[in-house]
């Protein structure tokens, strides 16, 4: 069996899609015997589109605070959003041109594209559709993005012969909404980063201390982005008492994404002033201290297709209050405190809770790394390892295996 998996997303800075898609092909290829697995693309193609993928935010406008942004022409704005469009758009025409040539060339038995929408090409295909916020939501993403999935998304579909779900509340909403028989969907859980786990004080003192940050506080970890809902969780944090906000800091730990200027003015104007600090993309070596570091990670997010920094956190043995949206409550709902996303009071409530509450607070980290603890990439490509070798084989796509405890518990609750 010749597979070719699309690592277009692991190139550049990571979010989501880009970790999961690097994790998954490391393990695919660990577990694959005598199958082989294959990224695509390769080479001088592969180092020329990684230039592409880190020049981008500097294009775009991201790689800095978004307060420009506010301020920037309309035109000159409509202007450079057109152009960036019309390139990207240039971009992706050349790359599935190559795709088609490479795949006529080396005759891959099966495509699987980790990122929504696959190239056109002959080989029977298998697509992850993390979430379905660009369909249900566009308004949370941008423009250009929003209209390339109402122009492909659906076209992308009826190319696949299987899908793959991240969560079981992913899987449902693909049911539900998009029509696609159940046994044309399996679900694959992502998993915990390497590396992460409880670390000694004097380890996460030492990182805390060469990053200059400070030594306790409050964490939020994520891109900034409308459906995160970072608006609410700044001015629920802001009305805690003034004593608190000096004492526990609110820490944010991500790059600013796209239709932020709300959250950039807030931040600027008000959060700065009271506690909240903002340090943008850490390297992944530090990532166990952060949260390690953290009181609690505070996530309220809108929408989520897994969710995966509640359960990194969880993995290090920290406390998480998250919001009811989404997977989370399937993944991290059984120990985190779960808070209506739009409950600006509740999450002020939580926040307060969760830093002079100790009894709480070690009711909250009670239990947690067990719940962290089935989610493993090497799970989630012994997974699709055995989908790749179902659809090759041409056998129906067994169901899913053992499940974890929260989940089962879950999906009995319907």
């Amino acid at each position: 069996m010749r597979v070719v998996v699309n690592q277009l997303p692991a190139l550049g800075l990571k979010t989501g899609i880009g970790h999961y898609t690097v994790q998954l092909l490391r393990c695919l290829r660990e577990q694959a015997g005598h199958d082989r697995i294959e990224g695509f693309p390769q080479g001088w193609v592969r180092r020329a589109r990684e230039f592409c993928a880190q020049a981008r935010p500097y294009l775009e406008g991201t790689k800095s605070e978004p307060t420009a942004l506010g301020t920037e022409l309309p035109r000159t704005s409509r202007l450079r959003s057109k152009l960036l469009g019309s390139l990207r758009q240039f971009g992706r025409s050349l790359m599935a041109q190559h795709f088609r040539l490479v795949c006529a060339l080396r005759g891959y038995d099966l495509y699987h594209e980790p990122n929504f929408i696959p190239f056109p090409c002959e080989q029977p295909t298998l697509a992850t559709v993390h979430d379905l916020s660009v369909v249900l939501h566009p308004e949370w993403h941008p423009v250009d993005r929003a209209a390339y999935f109402q122009r492909h998304f659906h076209r992308g579909l009826a190319r696949c012969i299987h899908f793959l779900a991240i969560s079981e509340f992913g899987r449902q909403e693909m049911i539900r909404d998009l029509g696609i028989p159940p046994e044309r969907i399996t679900r694959t859980y992502m998993g915990i980063r390497p590396g992460l786990g409880p670390l000694p004080v004097a380890e996460i003192s030492r990182i805390l201390r060469d990053l200059d940050l400070p030594p306790r506080y409050l964490l939020y970890l994520g891109t900034i982005e409308p459906r995160k809902n970072l608006l609410v969780l700044l001015q629920a944090y802001c009305a805690l008492p003034e004593r608190l906000r000096r004492e526990w800091p609110l820490l944010l730990v991500g790059s600013w994404g796209w239709n932020t200027v709300t959250v950039a003015d807030y931040l600027h104007r008000e959060a700065r002033h009271r506690g909240v600090i903002h340090r943008g993309y850490v390297a992944e070596r530090h990532l166990a201290a952060i949260y390690n570091g953290a009181r609690a990670l505070v996530y309220p997010s809108l929408y989520e297709g897994f969710g995966l920094p509640p359960l990194e956190m969880m993995a290090c043995g920290g406390a998480v209050l998250a919001s009811t949206a989404g997977a989370l409550v399937e993944t991290v709902g059984s120990r985190a405190h779960l808070t209506d996303p739009g409950d600006t009071d509740g999450w002020r409530q939580a926040m307060i809770r969760v830093i002079e509450d100790g009894d709480w607070w070690h009711s909250l980290r009670t239990g947690v790394m067990a719940v962290a603890r089935p989610y493993t990439w090497d799970r989630c490509a012994a997974d699709t390892l055995r989908v790749y070798r179902s659809i090759c084989g041409g056998a129906e796509v067994q169901p899913e295996g053992g499940e974890p405890a929260n989940i089962r518990q879950y999906r009995q609750a319907g």
